[in-house]
């Protein structure tokens, strides 16, 4: 008992003394250890992006792979100078593509994060690229790559490019799985609340929207009541027979009781 509380008491003392040695160096995080990227190059790690345009390299190291990708998120939120400017985002942002070769699922997570942070600084004509490979997401068999795919679509869409795969997203939201449902219903409220354009394609959603709210699973009759509501909220009369059906039928999930 004696040799564990002397361990203990030297740990506690080692971390002490790296608080004091640390304290005042903005680079110093909680419990002494130090920021993994707070000497990171940009024109070191632009140079390691370039592994993306290798498939035989993305397959064999996906974890290099995802850690280029973090780095590259790290620095897109810095202070401007530090973070990428519109031509390196661009470049990356296509770099990226390729690394839907691999078919790690850790990588695939990774990229569709990056996708989400990295479009805001890119040419919008640019991001259209990326739609194939998100589109052919949403329609294979991985429930996980599917409802990722459908987050990210959600955050690039316009009006013209969510006619086209408007009906994989009806599909989507009255899916069997709870996953793909719920994130095909929050897409759908991002694409309400995101231009006119859009919410005029979202509002012919509505059985779709009602389907899913006879779902078993409660977040999805949860998302599926926050949808239903934007689509009906600028009818008064809409919302009043909305509020009366589901009051005498009231659905299983608290949350949208609550919302109710």
């Amino acid at each position: 008992m004696e040799d564990v509380m002397e361990d203990v008491m030297k740990e506690v003392n080692g971390l002490v003394g790296l608080f004091k040695e640390g304290q005042g160096d903005d680079k110093k995080l909680k419990h002494g250890r130090s920021n993994l990227f707070s000497n990171l190059s940009k024109a070191a790690v632009l140079m390691d992006a370039r592994i993306f345009h290798d498939s035989h390299a993305v397959k064999e190291n996906p974890q290099k792979c995802c850690t280029i990708l973090a780095q590259l998120i790290y620095l897109q939120s810095q202070e401007p100078g530090k973070s990428l400017n519109e031509t390196e985002a661009t470049e990356v942002f296509f770099g990226s593509t390729k690394l839907f070769v691999s078919q790690d699922a850790s990588l695939r997570r990774m990229v569709y994060l990056f996708l989400k942070e990295i479009h805001k600084s890119c040419d919008p004509n640019n991001v259209i690229i990326v739609t194939s490979c998100l589109t052919k997401d949403m329609t294979c068999d991985v429930d996980l790559y599917r409802a990722n795919s459908l987050r990210v679509l959600a955050q690039i869409l316009d009006s013209a490019m969510l006619g086209a795969i408007e009906r994989y997203v009806k599909q989507a939201i009255i899916d069997s799985s709870p996953l793909v449902a719920s994130s095909a219903l929050v897409s759908s409220l991002h694409l309400f609340r995101s231009n006119p354009d859009c919410a005029a394609i979202v509002r012919r959603w509505i059985a779709e929207t009602q389907e899913a709210l006879k779902s078993r699973d409660q977040m999805v009759q949860f998302h599926a009541m926050q949808l239903l509501y934007q689509i009906k909220s600028h009818d008064r009369n809409g919302v009043s027979k909305l509020v009366s059906q589901y009051t005498q039928h009231a659905p299983k999930s608290p949350l949208a009781i609550v919302l109710l």
